[in-house]
């Protein structure tokens, strides 16, 4: 079975003590999650991330970080690769409702009193690290995964 690859983008915009996430309650991932998507051909993942920052929040990102990779497999031979970012520089003025989801600024100390995909959610203070990181899942049925999680 051939592979079939995915790449998608996440950008955390930090504001001081707080984060920007999108609530997102739509089809099967549901919870809280930084702006970002799919990357479209031919953008480099940092030019996507800026796109759907923009396209999501109405914000303006400069000066991206790359944090690191989180890489899945599906055993349908299905690999999604998620391009992790953070900024601190933005400007623009806040799309509180997109179709991806509301944009709220989410207090650092509170985030573990809010819905998000464990996956995400073992990211974040990776994002806030220094050096990067590379996170591994294979999925071998539904329920069912194994993930490692590398930093440098």
């Amino acid at each position: 079975m051939e592979e079939t690859i995915k790449m998608y983008t996440i950008c955390l915009i930090v504001n001081g003590q707080k984060i920007l996430l999108l609530n997102r309650q739509h089809d099967s991932f549901k919870g809280y999650i930084a702006p970002g998507g799919r990357i479209e051909f031919p953008e480099s993942p940092i030019q996507c991330a800026i796109r759907e920052v923009k396209e999501e929040t109405g914000l303006t990102v400069k000066n991206l970080i790359f944090k690191g990779l989180a890489e899945y497999m599906n055993p349908t031979n299905e690999r999604y690769m998620v391009f992790n970012y953070v900024t601190y520089d933005f400007d623009g003025t806040l799309i509180e409702d997109c179709r991806e989801g509301k944009a709220e600024w989410i207090l650092i100390d509170e985030i573990d009193n809010i819905e998000m995909q464990d996956n995400f959610r073992r990211r974040i203070p990776l994002l806030f690290e220094e050096g990067t990181f590379e996170t591994h899942m294979i999925r071998f049925e539904e329920g069912m995964a194994q993930e490692h999680i590398i930093k440098t």
